[in-house]
């Protein structure tokens, strides 16, 4: 399903000029036919959803960029050097961690008009993943911070992340959910403000 081709005001209308092009995106977990099922699931859980949500009513891909950083960890005589990814639009969305930096065999060449463009500042971005960062260590165990330096280092990586978005019919209106197509998980309220936004032309912080 083309995104872009819900337009129906002005700013969607500009957004539907935008030509196809080839981006590359890690490997999904979860294919259409798969995601159609968990949106609509089954059982009890399928029809509570239909009473709270409504009727599934289409699918779409969408594609997020995000920007690929090595981070250094320095923790008291502890060391670690990981690789993090931060969204690239807003800065909102859970960020990704890697043991390395992804590989080519990692990803899939897609061609499509449904992706968000990188628009985020390059210094806020890398202070809002150091952030992110910090924060995540301090929820592992505040007592074992010591002396914390944190370093962020972007990579020059052409990166996106694979979503799929459920709307749903829900009398009159239209709902929509979000899933992750890499981690199989379903997301939040951020990343459903997330892409309403950027239906609606809100891209940008």
């Amino acid at each position: 399903m083309d995104l872009l081709r819900l337009a129906s005001d002005g700013s969607r209308a500009e957004k539907a000029k935008e030509k196809a092009a080839t981006i590359r995106a890690l490997k999904p977990a979860v294919g259409r036919e798969e995601a159609v099922e968990r949106f609509r699931g089954c059982g009890i859980r399928g029809l509570l959803r239909r009473l709270g949500a409504g009727r599934l009513h289409s699918l779409a891909d969408a594609y997020v960029p995000f920007s690929v950083y090595r981070v250094e960890i320095v923790n008291g005589a502890k060391r670690e050097s990981l690789c993090f990814a931060l969204d690239a639009v807003k800065g909102i969305l859970d960020p990704y961690a890697f043991p390395r930096v992804p590989e080519p065999r990692e990803m899939v060449p897609v061609e499509t008009r449904n992706r968000a463009l990188p628009v985020l500042d390059p210094f806020w971005a890398r202070e809002l993943l150091t952030e992110k960062v910090r924060r995540m260590l301090f929820q592992r165990g505040f007592f074992r911070i010591r002396d914390l330096s944190i370093r962020a280092e972007g990579i020059s990586l052409d990166l996106y992340i694979p979503y799929w978005i459920g709307f749903y019919d829900a009398g009159g209106s239209v709902r929509l959910r979000v899933l992750d197509a890499v981690r199989g998980t379903f997301e939040g309220g951020k990343a459903q403000a997330f892409f309403h936004d950027w239906l609606s032309g809100e891209e940008g912080p």
